[in-house]
């Protein structure tokens, strides 16, 4: 496409759950939904179009040993692009990857910093490991290098326990929100157990990662104060290897892990069910593949979320959250085409006819 190339969507523009229009214009890298006067080199896709999907949970620029370099932070982002997700929310990475921000042809990112972690409770290279007397200090510096977010490490196994336990003291963590917060930056924390998700929650975090460990006595606190949740179920399915691996050094930890495991779709719809925000994200970028987001998606629907609800979470609802345009009026033009109605089936995600990213077709 050239720069004078407008492109026509005909088909069905879901621009909500319920609302959907026959076609949408691409006029200058931006939606318009009133045909251009005069325009002549008019290049069609037809299909159901979605607003750009959405990972709220990945990792550019980090796998299994750490930060990784320019190259494959760019095969990351391709990655995702390629599965239909155009937004990103980069949930903790010790990588640079400001450069992105200058291509037009990959993923727009928000970034969370780098993760805050406890001395020697998290996996080695990914954080800033410290105490609790330097947290609000960390949560400050990461909000003034974020793009309005915070990541938390909430729980970790802490080996003299043999168990998940919880990282920080509540008085720390209430002042380290209450920074982030007077620094406009919102805070999210990694938590798969029970134990820190009361002081979190009641400190006022906005966001928790993984969330297996709700439970009746904590998913009512997180829909009164309308705390979201990412569940990353694509990521929890690999507690039980896991837990396998560490069964013979810690048994009390492997059987947690694994009885988190069991319960995890019962944990989504419960919270779903409460009416605590659900949204998509597929922890990518550790050790796992990027472009999986299509798969969080029917994760969700099999957990018992309505297919819309599930489309939602990494499209209108989960661009909002994130205060970020969908398909209106004069939005940049970051859409993914597909051949079927994807209300009817989810699965129908994996496979994008077309991506149009910033108004130019990239796939």
């Amino acid at each position: 496409m050239s720069d004078h190339t407008v492109l026509r969507v005909k088909g069905r523009v879901l621009t909500g759950p319920e609302d959907a229009r026959d076609e949408l214009w691409v006029v200058g890298g931006r939606v318009t939904y009133e045909r251009p006067a005069g325009a002549r080199d008019i290049r069609t896709v037809e299909g159901w179009a979605l607003p750009g999907l959405v990972d709220a949970h990945c990792h550019v620029g980090l796998d299994r040993h750490g930060a990784v370099d320019a190259v494959t932070s760019e095969k990351q982002a391709i990655g995702d692009r390629e599965a239909g997700a155009l937004l990103l929310r980069d949930a903790g990475s010790p990588a640079d990857t400001r450069w992105i921000d200058d291509r037009a042809d990959l993923p727009k990112i928000i970034r969370a910093g780098r993760h805050i972690a406890r001395t020697r409770r998290y996996i080695r290279n990914y954080a800033h490991e410290i105490e609790p007397d330097d947290l609000v200090a960390y949560v400050a510096q990461e909000a003034r290098r974020g793009d309005g977010w915070v990541k938390l490490v909430g729980d970790w196994i802490d080996r003299d326990a043999g168990d998940l336990t919880s990282c920080w003291p509540r008085g720390e963590v209430e002042a380290a929100i209450a920074e982030a917060h007077r620094l406009g930056a919102r805070v999210t924390a990694h938590c798969f157990a029970e134990v820190a998700l009361r002081d979190l929650v009641e400190a006022g975090i906005d966001c928790v990662e993984h969330a297996t460990g709700l439970t009746e006595d904590t998913i009512p606190l997180f829909a009164e104060r309308g705390v979201a949740i990412v569940p990353t179920l694509v990521n929890i399915a690999t507690f039980p290897k896991l837990a396998a691996g560490g069964a013979e050094k810690f048994p009390r930890w492997s059987s947690h892990m694994n009885r988190l495991y069991e319960r995890r779709y019962d944990t989504v719809r419960a919270a779903y069910d409460a009416g605590i925000p659900v949204y998509v994200g597929t922890d990518a970028g550790g050790g796992l593949a990027h472009g999986l987001v299509g798969a969080e998606v029917a994760e969700l629907v099999k957990a018992g979320i309505p297919p819309v609800e599930a489309l939602s979470a990494t499209t209108w609802g989960a661009r909002s959250w994130l205060g970020r345009p969908a398909l209106e009026e004069g939005a940049p033009a970051d859409l993914v085409v597909y051949e079927e109605d994807p209300r009817a089936d989810v699965r129908v995600l994996t496979a994008p006819r077309r991506i149009v990213l910033n108004g130019r077709i990239v796939g």
